[in-house]
């Protein structure tokens, strides 16, 4: 299976399937305006910039999940987005990334990319960890924090994890594989 066959409704509310990116490299990343990680939108638009004419393409996807650190509408995200990051890759309807309601695409995602742990060399990595532990939400392979980010290759199977604590510069070199 790959990510194709799922639907997705974008920030502006239009239907789109997944399989309008086949043959793309993706990067698809769960993303919060009020989240301690939230610069990553510089990083992941750098990293769009960088690769977009080489056939990669960041999709961001709310999530107010974690924190309640995404609690605006489509509108003020996006406004948010386009304002103080200049974000221009494609980004979708707020979602759900755990739980009963979990979006398909991402019940999808984690169950192809466990989770393999933060990187507790990282203060980020050491804090989630620690929190997430006394909370007992660091096992199993859900999601644990926004900007976690999945690369998804060229036939829309997935590649790879990379957790909250990882910047998205970090993830050329696997993208260079890729392409």
């Amino acid at each position: 299976m790959s990510v194709y066959p799922f639907n997705v409704s974008t920030i502006r509310g239009e239907e789109k399937s997944l399989e309008s990116y086949a043959g793309q490299v993706l990067v698809i990343v769960n993303t919060a305006s009020k989240c301690g990680f939230t610069p990553q939108y510089s990083e992941l638009q750098k990293l769009y910039e960088a690769y977009k004419d080489r056939g990669v393409t960041v999709l961001g996807f709310p999530c107010n999940q974690f924190g309640a650190q995404e609690p605006g509408t489509n509108d003020e995200i996006h406004t948010f987005c386009q304002l103080n990051y200049g974000v221009s890759f494609p980004l979708f309807d707020k979602v759900e990334v755990l739980g009963e309601d979990k979006h398909p695409l991402f019940a999808y995602l984690t169950e192809q990319a466990p989770f393999e742990g933060f990187d507790t060399e990282h203060p980020g990595g050491k804090i989630l960890s620690s929190i997430l532990e006394q909370q007992g939400l660091l096992e199993g392979n859900d999601i644990k924090w926004n900007f976690t980010k999945f690369l998804i290759d060229r036939e829309g199977r997935v590649a790879g994890r990379f957790e909250s604590t990882v910047e998205p510069a970090d993830m050329y070199a696997a993208i260079e594989e890729l392409l």
